[in-house]
């Protein structure tokens, strides 16, 4: 499968006013993509797209709501009315609620599941056909650890990313028992330092954290650029989400009982914050219209995304690095056993 160079693409990006979104959208215009960026914030995608034209790039906003079939499908079709085609589709968009599941309404829930999880099969409804007209390109769907390991206090996000990580599965079986060119990744971020936690609505009387180490919304960017022009099923973006998606398949019972320690203070700050006070489970909070979070001091950096976005060099240079190391561990218990 072969896919376009980002300086040839037209991109759509979902979720694009703050966090992942919004660094991934400027980076594809930095290197020569045509971008069309869409999100509920008028603002934040106004300010997005000035930011690009004075990069030099060429970008298009779209305000919808993806809950919504028909505000997705006109994202689709500006897409293609402003540049006549399609390449590949980011889908970023994403809501949270942190509460104990029994403090969570059914309508709270729902909303979740609607913008987390059918907000993304939308955007692959609508994405699809287009993507195939061309005869190749890439749905990148922005999922989450949470889709293999879930959280406490987050239960419908988790259960959301899960559903998101059985769609994607389903849908890259059947595009390849058809021999389809299109190719669908899910990138599965660890905790990134994103608005995130600021955007959240929370009932835990408190600001909401995730567990550390955090890693900078770039590595997530990285990813989405890396797989933009190289087919790939998943990426898991940071060390310690690596190190989870091994551990959740040795032992989830071991992942339960390291959570029931750390999971719960882990995910609260000292700073308190009412359920009152603004988040965008309905309607965007326009001040957080930017890429970083507020956790920047607890970001560490990841080997392994390095290794994984250079597969042929990183990991053959790791290969060489452990056999060098085995070698001399052998020539060192041969040359004691000569003595």
């Amino acid at each position: 499968m072969q896919l376009k160079p980002i300086e040839q693409q037209v991109v759509a990006i979902v979720g694009a006013s703050s966090g992942i979104g919004r660094e991934a959208a400027l980076r594809f215009a930095q290197r020569g993509a045509k971008v069309v960026v869409s999100a509920r914030s008028e603002a934040g995608l106004n300010s997005l797209v000035n930011e690009i034209h004075q990069l030099g790039g060429d970008a298009t906003a779209v305000v919808a709501d993806v809950s919504d079939f028909e505000q997705v499908q006109a994202i689709a079709d500006k897409t293609i009315a402003v540049y006549g085609g399609l390449d590949t589709w980011v889908h970023s968009s994403a809501t949270a609620v942190l509460a104990p599941f029994e403090q969570v309404t059914p309508e709270e829930f729902k909303r979740v599941i609607e913008v987390t999880l059918l907000g993304q099969v939308y955007g692959a409804m609508v994405a699809l056909p287009h993507l195939k007209r061309e005869g190749r390109g890439a749905l990148i769907h922005i999922s989450s650890m949470e889709g293999r390991r879930a959280l406490p206090l987050q239960s419908s996000y988790s259960s959301a990313k899960h559903g998101v990580e059985g769609f994607l599965e389903s849908l890259r079986v059947e595009l390849q028992h058809e021999g389809s060119e299109v190719s669908v990744t899910s990138i599965k971020p660890a905790v990134i330092n994103t608005p995130f936690y600021n955007n959240a609505l929370t009932k835990l009387g408190v600001k909401p954290t995730g567990l550390p180490p955090y890693y900078a919304p770039s590595l997530v960017a990285d990813a989405v650029l890396y797989t933009a022009e190289h087919p790939t099923r998943d990426f898991i973006v940071g060390d310690v989400g690596k190190i989870l998606d091994i551990l959740q398949r040795l032992s989830p019972a071991l992942v339960d009982s390291f959570l029931v320690l750390a999971g719960f203070q882990g995910q609260k700050t000292n700073e308190l914050k009412s359920e009152d006070a603004p988040h965008n489970l309905y309607e965007p909070v326009p001040e957080h219209d930017r890429v970083e979070g507020d956790f920047g001091n607890l970001e560490v950096p990841s080997v392994t995304d390095w290794l994984d976005r250079h597969p042929a060099i990183g990991w053959g240079v790791a290969g060489t690095a452990v056999g060098a190391a085995v070698l001399a561990m052998l020539a060192a218990q041969a040359f004691n056993g000569d003595m």
